[in-house]
């Protein structure tokens, strides 16, 4: 897994009234000198759909970011944060993946807005899911092998056959996850809003991950996110 220094740790030096309005529009970024103000010179803020890479979020997993996070602009994902790097990674890795997800993609809302983290991530399962019940916390949506949406996470299960991958004859087992980072809390209310927004961003990265490591059929994901029950 990469370790990568996140911008984050310019928020805790800024005070939000000296970083609002154009300064969230200024360009800067993370290392090297920062303006007066203290941020980073190439700091961006984003669109959704600008996020990991530019083609890994969609117009629909955009405004589910804004279900989520309450926010429309997000700072800019590190150059090593694509769904290009991920499925790269992924592809050497097959057929032995690491334990844990590894981190795919980052989403922070911009400095000076309230403060959300969501990470995306990706591993390689041994086998397709099991038909053991899921976590009452979770609803399973048809989706790849097999979806759970959360109010704070959401996972896409999906196999892949691709060249891509060494040639191998058999399926990946492959797994994204859409996590909230920080203190998450689990809340009562909007709660299939919240599950269906979580879930369609996985979505999102699910197809954009199956169509870079070009598996058969896209995965099985289909173009659109079913928000349906299982």
């Amino acid at each position: 897994m990469r370790t990568v220094i996140s911008c984050r740790s310019v928020r805790r030096v800024l005070l939000s009234a000296a970083v609002a309005g154009s300064l969230l529009l200024g360009a800067t970024a993370c290392g090297g000198d920062g303006d007066r103000d203290g941020l980073p010179k190439d700091y961006k803020v984003v669109a959704g759909t600008q996020l990991c890479g530019g083609n890994a979020i969609s117009a629909d997993a955009s405004k589910a970011l804004k279900v989520i996070t309450g926010a429309s602009r997000f700072e800019a994902s590190s150059k090593e944060y694509t769904v290009a790097q991920a499925a790269s990674d992924l592809a050497l890795a097959y057929p032995v993946g690491p334990v844990g997800g590894t981190d795919a993609c980052r989403i922070f809302t911009p400095i000076g807005t309230p403060h959300f983290k969501l990470a995306i991530t990706w591993r390689l399962a041994d086998d397709a899911p099991s038909d053991d019940p899921a976590s009452p916390k979770f609803t399973v949506l048809k989706m790849g092998e097999e979806t759970l949406a959360g109010t704070e996470k959401a996972y896409v299960f999906f196999a892949c056959r691709s060249a891509k991958l060494g040639g191998a004859s058999g399926e990946a087992h492959i797994v994204i996850g859409v996590e909230r980072g920080g203190m998450p809390r689990d809340p009562q209310d909007n709660v299939e809003a919240l599950k269906n927004a979580y879930a369609t961003v996985a979505h999102s990265f699910s197809l954009a991950m199956a169509k870079e490591l070009r598996c058969d059929k896209n995965g099985g994901l289909p173009p659109k996110p079913v928000l349906d029950p299982a």
